[in-house]
C-alpha cells in the first residue's frame, strides 16, 4: 500500500524542500516508484526540481529513475479537499510512495496533507527560534510551558485519525542544519525536544547538515544519493559524510520495504 510522507511546518526556511528532494531520490535509488506534490504553490521548488531533473536527463541522455510529479489546479471548481484527494489518490495508486512538500505557513492545502499523512516530517534548525515552532519554553528553566498552534493542529490531525479507525500518523521531527559550531545551545535544544517528543508524541531524528553539496546540485535535479559518474563529486570527507548522512536519515524515518540503494 502507497505511503503518504508529508514534510509540513509553519516556517520558512527549516529545509523542508531540501529534505522532501533527498528523501525522494534516495526512494527512487532503492527502486521504489514516488509521486511527488508540491503544494507551495507559489515557489513550486520542489516541482522545480524534478523538471531540472528532466531536462539534466534528457540534455545528457542518461538513465535517471524519475518521480511521477503531481499538480494542483488552482482553477479548479472544486473545493480544496476534493482537488487534493483527486491529486493524492491519482499518485498513490501508481506509487509506493508519495511525497508532498508544503509551504511555510498553514493553507487549506497543506493543513489536508498534515491530516492524510502517514508519516509526518517536520524539519526545525536547532535554534530555540524554530523551536517556537512546536511549543512555548520556560527561558530560566527550559521546561515547556505548553504547545504551539502549529503542534494542536497535529495532535488535532492525529486525534482525528484514531477517531476514524485509522493508522496513526508517525510524527517525525528532524534536527536539520545542524552547525558544529555552539555546543552549548545544541545541547539545550537537545534536551529541551527530548523532554518535549516524550509530552506531545513525536520522534526526533537526526536531518541534514548545512552543507553547500546538499544545495550546489539543484540546477541539475541530482542529489548525493545519484551515481558519482553523474554529480561528478570528489571524493572529499565532506561530501562522503553528506551521503552518509542521507542513508542515517533514511534509516531512521523506518519506512516500510525500504532498502537503502546508494
Amino acid at each position: 500500500m502507497s505511503k503518504l510522507l508529508v514534510f509540513g511546518n509553519e516556517k520558512g526556511g527549516a529545509g523542508k524542500s531540501t529534505l522532501s528532494m533527498h528523501v525522494a531520490c534516495a526512494l527512487l535509488q532503492s527502486g521504489a516508484s514516488v509521486g511527488v506534490l508540491d503544494l507551495d504553490l507559489r515557489q513550486l521548488t520542489l516541482r522545480r526540481f524534478f523538471e531540472n531533473r528532466a531536462a539534466f536527463a534528457n540534455t545528457h541522455a542518461v538513465d535517471l529513475p524519475m518521480a511521477q510529479i503531481g499538480k494542483i489546479d488552482t482553477k479548479a471548481e472544486r473545493s480544496e479537499k476534493r482537488e487534493f484527494e483527486c491529486v493524492t489518490t491519482g499518485l498513490m495508486a501508481q506509487n509506493d510512495y508519495v511525497v508532498v512538500d508544503c509551504p511555510g505557513a498553514l493553507t487549506p492545502y497543506s493543513e489536508l496533507a498534515h491530516a492524510n499523512a502517514d508519516t509526518l516530517i517536520t524539519p526545525m534548525n536547532d535554534s530555540f527560534i524554530d523551536f517556537d515552532l512546536l511549543a512555548r519554553i520556560d527561558p530560566e528553566t527550559n521546561a515547556v510551558k505548553g504547545p504551539s498552534i502549529y503542534s494542536e493542529m497535529v495532535w488535532d490531525a492525529r486525534k482525528a485519525r484514531s477517531l476514524s479507525g485509522g493508522k496513526p500518523i508517525d510524527w517525525i521531527v528532524a534536527r536539520n542544519r545542524l552547525a558544529s559550531t555552539n555546543m552549548h545551545n545544541k545541547r539545550k535544544v537537545g534536551e529541551a525536544l527530548e523532554n518535549l517528543s516524550k509530552r506531545i508524541g513525536f520522534r526526533l531524528v537526526p536531518g541534514l547538515s548545512d552543507r553547500v553539496i546538499f544545495k550546489e546540485l539543484f540546477p541539475k535535479g541530482l542529489t548525493v544519493a545519484d551515481p558519482n559518474s553523474l554529480t561528478h563529486l570528489p571524493s572529499s570527507m565532506s561530501n562522503i559524510a553528506a551521503r552518509q548522512e542521507l542513508r542515517d536519515l533514511m534509516v531512521e524515518l523506518n519506512l516500510p520495504d525500504f532498502k537503502v540503494g546508494f
